[in-house]
């Protein structure tokens, strides 16, 4: 054994030596995946709970190669977190010691430490995640708070631990020494090293909560906090942000911001929703694929936040979303209360699991959509605590995520779930469109699988079978890849994640209908802040009322129609020299209203009776003249003058139109008769100077007469024939 001095040297060298392998080696914002642990460590409630989560996702090693031993107690159920903060900081120690789980297991046993007489194996998970803190803040003393709330139990491990610090740093030392390494990071798996650093400068993603705050109103208030937009993430510098290329409602921050915007008021306030960006993508998917009033149905309960944000996105529509798999009274609580301070009011929690929810239900005919979102890998995650603690994934997908890989088993059992989930959404008859997402990297548990699902027949013949659907990203809101499929590589700008869209193939004879054009487009977001249902109603009424009347008006006799313009534009060319005739200007108004003509003259019942003597006042405001008179004035309005037209010299024009047949009514009978009376009525031009131009106006009279026809009229009982 070395002497107390030697030690004291070594100790103090080994602190130098970590510092230069920090300072040369480590990237400035490689620690932001643990930034919220303090230089003087943690409290007591962070040490004990992430020694209970570290309890359940240790690996666990050979009966024959066991040398640390964790006790056989069952795991505790996890306490309530005070806040987020202190839930993430928990997490990512319990992360950080599975990292190093081999590591710590060797400074323990190269130390003489373990096996300790005085500590019990049960409480061996608190050493280690407490070794772990103890060794990042270089064996340096922590500060207690006199408020902190004591627990035993990390009292006394942490004592025992400070008493063999530097027996622990030579161990260390040595550990290095032995894996060339200038610091324990390097003695991780290459995958994991590169992980760590697209962790560190991974942006942050949150979505725009419509119901609290609108995408302009977000942008004010980040300007009141100091926030300047930019472009794109490589112009990041500072207080900066951006919006997403694909979800235009998804704004990105830099990653060394985290704490500074997790204290602002909007993202406490849940108007602004922090979320890895997969997640989104899948929910514009979903909506790119609604029509009016489609319900959507998310398979799995883990998904909160991706279900509130479908919330927002169907808003404009009466649809609803379906959560599935909320078993617990206390979990439908608590997902309640979250969804009422996000304002979110069309949600509907089923306590049934997807694969237990029969396709027939009642309650689900109107879904249309499914958000498959089923447990995968999780190996295109870079920031494993932020992922699972959003998602509210199994803890146990850290195991995996700390080595780099998949054991080929579990690969395969994940695989075969996720098949059966697919499949399962399939049967539903109702359902045209199913959105796949996964966080993994493995073929395994994307392609082959939508594959597998798409060959198994599984939806039945009586249906039109799913095809893959890229149109989605090939030419709308969502930009991706030409492929079949919407893949992302891990990077440094975001997670890996894959995305299928399975739609029914259509019927070529199916036409689709205006309210489903119309949802289509409000879902691409080209009918911003009109009120869809509405108008989508309004305008059906509108076009079965025009329909109607237009059937009404149609005329039964058009050759007799046809005679009379004839008539006209003789009679008119005869009492006129000029080149423009304005029989032409005169035939294209009566043209258009010929249908309200001859509608006008036909026989109606009325009710009351009405007076011989009343008939002229009567005719002279039918609605055959009010409709002509606008004619004439929209065509005043509309017309400009012309050149030529000032050379028009314009004479009176005398225009005899056919006889009315009014219908008289006896007093004392409801028979209706007709009066043997014609009432001729003139149409009588306005005198004007070659310089005036030949403008229809209101001014022009109808007069009625009763006298024979002027002489330069034919004259016979019906002159129109």
């Amino acid at each position: 054994m070395p002497s107390s001095k030697s030690n004291s040297v070594l100790s103090n060298d080994i602190s130098n030596f970590r510092e230069m392998a920090i300072s040369n080696e480590r990237e400035p914002t490689e620690k932001s995946t643990t930034s919220l642990i303090e230089s003087n460590g943690y409290q007591d409630s962070v040490y004990e709970n992430a020694a209970k989560i570290f309890q359940g996702i240790r690996n666990e090693k050979p009966q024959d190669k066991i040398l640390v031993r964790y006790g056989n107690e069952l795991v505790p159920s996890l306490p309530d977190f005070k806040d987020e903060c202190s839930q993430r900081s928990s997490y990512e120690l319990a992360f950080s010691a599975l990292k190093y789980q081999d590591l710590l297991e060797n400074i323990l046993l190269d130390s003489c430490f373990y096996p300790c007489q005085s500590i019990p194996d049960e409480l061996t998970s608190l050493i280690v995640v407490m070794l772990y803190d103890l060794q990042d803040r270089k064996f340096q003393a922590r500060q207690i708070s006199d408020e902190e709330e004591s627990i035993p139990e990390v009292r006394e491990v942490e004592h025992y631990l400070y008493s063999f610090k530097t027996k622990l740093a030579a161990a260390l030392a040595r550990c290095r020494i032995k894996h060339d390494a200038l610091s324990i990071e390097h003695i991780l798996p290459e995958t994991i090293r590169k992980q760590e650093q697209r962790a560190s400068a991974l942006p942050l993603y949150a979505w725009i909560n419509a119901f609290k705050l609108s995408l302009e109103d977000i942008y004010r208030e980040l300007k009141k906090e100091g926030f300047t937009k930019v472009e794109s993430v490589s112009d990041f510098e500072g207080y900066t942000y951006c919006q997403d290329k694909h979800c235009h409602d998804v704004l990105v921050f830099p990653a060394s911001l985290k704490e500074e915007i997790l204290n602002l008021e909007l993202f406490t306030g849940y108007k602004l929703i922090l979320q890895d960006k997969s997640r989104s993508l899948a929910v514009h998917s979903v909506k790119a694929l609604l029509n009016m009033d489609d319900d959507i149905i998310v398979a799995h309960m883990g998904s909160r936040l991706t279900a509130a944000h479908m919330s927002v996105l169907s808003y404009q529509s009466t649809s609803k979303v379906f959560v599935c798999g909320v078993k617990s009274q206390e979990k439908e609580v608590e997902l309640k209360e979250l969804f009422t301070r996000m304002e979110c009011e069309n949600i509907e929690l089923l306590h049934e699991e997807f694969t237990e929810i029969e396709p027939t239900d009642q309650i689900l005919q109107k879904a249309k959509v499914i958000l498959l979102l089923p447990r995968c890998s999780g190996l295109g995650v870079s920031n494993p605590i932020e992922f699972i603690l959003n998602e509210h994934e199994d803890a146990g997908l850290l195991r995996d995520l700390s080595q780099g890989s998949v054991a080929e088993n579990k690969l395969h059992d994940l695989a075969e779930q996720q098949l059966q989930e697919l499949m399962h959404a399939m049967r539903f008859n109702k359902v045209q469109a199913i959105v796949y997402c996964t966080c993994s990297v493995y073929p395994e548990e994307n392609e082959a699988v939508v594959n597998k699902a798409l060959e198994s027949g599984v939806e039945g013949s009586k249906v039109q079978p799913y095809r893959l659907n890229p149109t989605l990203w090939c030419n709308s809101e969502i930009e991706g890849p030409s492929d079949i499929f919407f893949k992302m590589e891990p990077s440094e700008i975001s997670n890996g994640c894959f995305l299928a869209v399975l739609a029914r193939h259509r019927d070529p004879a199916e036409v689709m209908s205006v309210k489903d054009i119309l949802a289509r487009a409000a879902a691409k977001g080209l009918l911003e802040g009109l009120d869809i249902g509405k108008s989508a109603k309004r305008e059906e009424k509108r076009k079965k009322k025009s329909k109607v009347t237009q059937q009404r008006n149609v005329p039964k006799d058009t050759g007799v129609q046809t005679n009379i313009l004839e008539f006209l534009n003789r009679e008119i060319s005869v009492n006129t020299n000029s080149d423009v005739s304005p029989a032409k200007g005169i035939s294209g108004i009566l043209q258009k209203n010929v249908n309200q003509i001859s509608s006008s003259i036909q026989l109606k019942k009325i009710t009351k009776p009405i007076s011989n003597s009343s008939l002229p006042g009567m005719l002279k405001n039918t609605p055959t003249l009010s409709s002509m008179s606008k004619v004439f004035e929209r065509r005043t309005h509309l017309r400009k003058p012309r050149a030529e037209d000032k050379m028009v010299v314009l004479k009176p024009v005398e225009i005899v139109l056919p006889p009315v047949m009014v219908p008289y009514f006896n007093p004392q009978g409801n028979r209706s008769q007709i009066s043997a009376q014609h009432y001729y009525y003139r149409w009588i031009g306005i005198k004007s100077s070659a310089h005036d131009l030949f403008i229809p106006s209101l001014s022009k009279r109808w007069v009625k007469s009763k006298e024979t026809l002027p002489s330069t009229m034919v004259k016979h009982p019906r002159p129109w024939l």
